[in-house]
């Protein structure tokens, strides 16, 4: 004896003006000697909009490092400093990148284990692995 069955899904995402829509379909038998055939759709009936990867730092960590770096390059005010900045970019070399991460141990009370700290290239790195060592320490 087998039993089937089908359950549907649909997901509605409103980004800007673009609405796209999305359609999970999971048809299923199962039968009486314990084997299942599963099979999963997924339709998108308009084009997705571009995937954006944001910071997982918070904000005022990434605008602190971004701040740190500006002032130990000594940047003008026009250069501009984000999130995805790499060193490189601003002229750094690595006695520069060392200052950064002393920089940033003072204004944080931190200590960046020297292997950690070698793999810093840009601010978002930065400012993660401070919020991470700030978790630890309070935790």
């Amino acid at each position: 004896m087998a039993t089937s069955f089908s359950s549907s899904i649909s997901m509605q995402a409103r980004v800007s003006a673009t609405t796209t829509r999305f359609s999970l379909q999971k048809p299923a038998s199962i039968f009486s000697n314990g084997k299942t055939n599963l099979s999963f759709s997924l339709q998108r009936s308009v084009p997705a909009p571009r995937l954006a990867i944001s910071c997982a730092a918070k904000q005022e960590t990434v605008e602190k490092v971004s701040e740190i770096v500006r002032k130990q390059l000594s940047l003008s005010d026009d250069q501009k400093v984000t999130a995805g900045t790499k060193f490189t970019e601003l002229g750094a070399d690595s006695l520069d990148t060392v200052e950064i991460v002393m920089g940033l141990e003072e204004e944080f009370g931190i200590t960046m284990a020297e292997e950690r700290a070698k793999e810093i290239a840009t601010v978002q790195q930065a400012a993660e692995l401070i919020e991470e060592l700030v978790q630890q320490g309070t935790a």
